[in-house]
């Protein structure tokens, strides 16, 4: 026999209760309230009309139109412990149907001889006595779930938390934590006392206008935390209501983006803690997809460096598009097996291809470009490791540069319609080797792209660059590396008290690659707007409020000094003296120098030898002299800007 524990998990652990189950149950709630009305009419008035044979027709009549009505409105197919207005509002248009489908079925097949002003006062009365039973039939569901569920007794495990916020999605949340074995949703929380003692979907708003107020609220109702049903509602709030809940000691947490809700989440999935990236965003910027879907559905797509954080993600972007293929390419193996397998979980309709490959191997490029033959290809595959690229210079040059070249000649030898190069902010005026090699990758692709548009070389490829700066949260960058720190205790290291950076969302710089691509028109290259920067010791301490800690009492912020090639402050990519405006308010594009595309050529060759014969220091002089605003910084590099410097006061 099934206990009432087993049966509590039971109901916990279910989803929802099978349709036909509901269906069978609203077909026998209406026949009892046409049994009723037929009854409550033979009562009051005694006739021939209302005989046995006349009560068995008016059953049949109604089992038959219920059957038919329900069937088609579907009202048995909501899940009940969910059910809201809308819910309520199918159920009175099933109804009606059966109420209808039983005026027919009495006119057109009884042989009973209703007068018409009886049978609709028969019909009316019915239609009330069913919507009525059948809406509290549910109720009485939701409340019996309620209470065997454990939603009435209160459970030690479960976190109380307050949703911010009255609107929709505030009160949609509560729907969707209702039966949550993780979270209970105690209240709602405004700020100021506008809406003070009112109640929504049967919970009370609660409001606050200070630290005190919030921590009387957190014993008031053992709170553990707020809980935030939008990112925009949390960025809004981060100075105040969040500043607050740190004081106070109360967690902050939020509903993910639906992209995050993998299928088979369980409500207590649908809430995770604030992260860093959630308030350092900015509001969604406004992409027309229309015109992006169009310009890559049916193509053939490569993506190089496609494990990576921009990479990964483009492909990602790529796969809702209606691609006709997708080339995954690059030289990290375990990488690139896991994104294989999110992306044959995700999109099983997908035809994509993995390719273990290098992009300094000519040959291997050749072999992938000749048997998919790629309409459009994304350049993403690079070293961006400032630090690791100034104690490794020949790498750098050999992937960003040489690598990067021998894509673009791909793309022309393969006539592929368009190649998009993702570059970075550090090829502005670069202090450092990644930068400069970056710089001159782009160097290389705009003086071919300018040579194709003049006649100078046959081919028809269209190239586009688009630079932007840090992403959030991409592999080996500074968040994931504090968030580890935290984790161990600290204690944060941060290079400068001063050092700033510019940031971007890894969906937002994939979206506005791709926009770019779009609207490009010839050889570009295009920068973004990347906001505000951020101060990184800022950053670091928001980092650890978050996870409830205190600097300096639970984790400590050390200074370690500026690590090799690494500057203060990040350029602004996009200003009036330095760009052009495109369609878009957030692109622009750059104005930079040009170069011959035969020095260009020469000098990637030269480049490629000094890095092949790791003779560094010609290399470098080299890199140079093609970039002169390359100006070492903290570097073992900066005697040759020393040396040029010596060498222009001679002349």
């Amino acid at each position: 026999m099934t206990s009432i524990k087993d049966l509590t998990e039971k109901l916990r652990t279910n989803t929802y209760m099978r349709s036909h189950i509901v269906l069978a149950i609203d077909l026998f709630a209406s026949l009892l309230a046409s049994l009723g009305v037929f009854s409550l009419i033979y009562i009051i008035i005694r006739t021939f009309i209302l005989s046995t044979e006349n009560m068995l027709a008016w059953l049949i009549g109604s089992v038959v139109a219920s059957c038919i009505s329900f069937l088609y409105f579907k009202p048995y197919r909501a899940i009940i412990r969910y059910s809201t207005l809308r819910e309520m509002g199918s159920i009175a248009l099933a109804t009606l149907g059966k109420e209808f489908l039983l005026w027919m079925s009495m006119i057109l097949f009884s042989t009973l001889s209703y007068s018409s002003r009886f049978l609709y006062g028969m019909i009316i009365i019915d239609f009330l006595f069913t919507l009525t039973i059948l809406i509290m039939v549910r109720v009485a569901m939701m409340i019996i779930y309620d209470l065997l569920g454990g939603r009435i007794t209160s459970n030690r495990n479960m976190r109380r938390v307050l949703v911010y916020g009255i609107g929709d999605k505030s009160a949609s949340v509560v729907t969707r934590l209702r039966n949550s074995r993780h979270y209970d949703v105690v209240g709602f929380l405004t700020y100021g006392k506008t809406y003070h003692g009112h109640q929504l979907l049967g919970l009370p708003v609660y409001y606050f206008e200070n630290v005190d107020n919030l921590s009387l609220l957190a014993k008031k109702c053992s709170l553990n935390g707020v809980l935030f049903s939008t990112v925009t509602d949390a960025r809004a709030e981060q100075s105040r209501l969040i500043s607050f809940c740190h004081d106070a000691g109360i967690k902050t947490f939020i509903t993910p983006s639906i992209d995050e809700v993998t299928p088979g989440s369980t409500p207590g999935n649908y809430v995770r803690n604030i992260k860093i990236e959630d308030l350092l965003g900015r509001p969604e910027i406004k992409i027309s997809m229309d015109e992006i879907i169009a310009n890559f559905k049916d193509k053939v797509v490569m993506v190089t460096g496609a494990a990576g954080s921009i990479g990964s993600e483009l492909c990602r972007q790529l796969a809702t598009f209606g691609v006709k293929k997708l080339i995954l390419f690059d030289n990290a193996e375990t990488p690139l097996h896991n994104i294989r397998l999110e992306l044959e979980d995700k999109y099983p309709e997908l035809n994509f291809v993995p390719v273990i490959g290098d992009v300094r191997e000519k040959a291997r490029l050749d072999f992938v470009f000749r048997k998919h033959h790629p309409q459009i290809v994304f350049q993403a595959a690079a070293y961006k490791h400032v630090p690791l690229m100034e104690e490794n210079p020949c790498e750098a040059v050999h992937v960003n540069v040489v690598g990067s070249r021998q894509v673009a000649d791909k793309c022309v030898e393969y006539d592929v319609e368009k190649m998009v190069m993702v570059s970075t902010d550090k090829a502005v005026n670069p202090t450092n080797i990644m930068g400069c090699t970056k710089r001159l990758a782009e160097i290389y692709v705009q003086s071919l792209g300018l040579a194709i548009e003049r006649g100078d070389i046959k081919g028809r490829t269209k190239f586009v660059t688009t630079r932007f700066g840090n992403v959030l949260g991409s592999n080996g960058s500074v968040i994931p590396r504090f968030r580890e720190q935290i984790e161990h205790g600290g204690p944060i290291t941060v290079t400068h008290p001063e050092i700033r950076r510019f940031f971007m969302t890894i969906p937002e710089a994939c979206r506005l690659v791709m926009e770019a691509a779009t609207f490009a028109t010839g050889t570009q290259i295009f920068v973004f707007d990347m906001g505000e920067s951020v101060k990184i010791s800022t950053l670091a301490e928001r980092m650890v409020n978050l996870a409830g800690l205190e600097v300096g009492r639970d984790i400590k912020i050390e200074y370690t000094g500026l690590r090799p090639g690494e500057k203060l402050y990040e350029e602004v990519l996009a200003t009036k003296e330095n760009t052009l405006p495109t369609q878009h308010e957030r692109i622009f594009v750059a104005k930079v120098r040009t170069y011959d595309y035969s020095g260009a050529r020469e000098v990637a060759e030269r480049l490629r030898d000094f890095a092949v014969r790791v003779e560094i220091p010609e290399m470098v002089k080299l890199m140079k002299v093609t970039v002169p605003e390359f100006k070492s910084k903290n570097s073992e590099f900066e005697i040759y800007d020393q040396h040029d410097a010596a060498d222009e006061s001679a002349h």
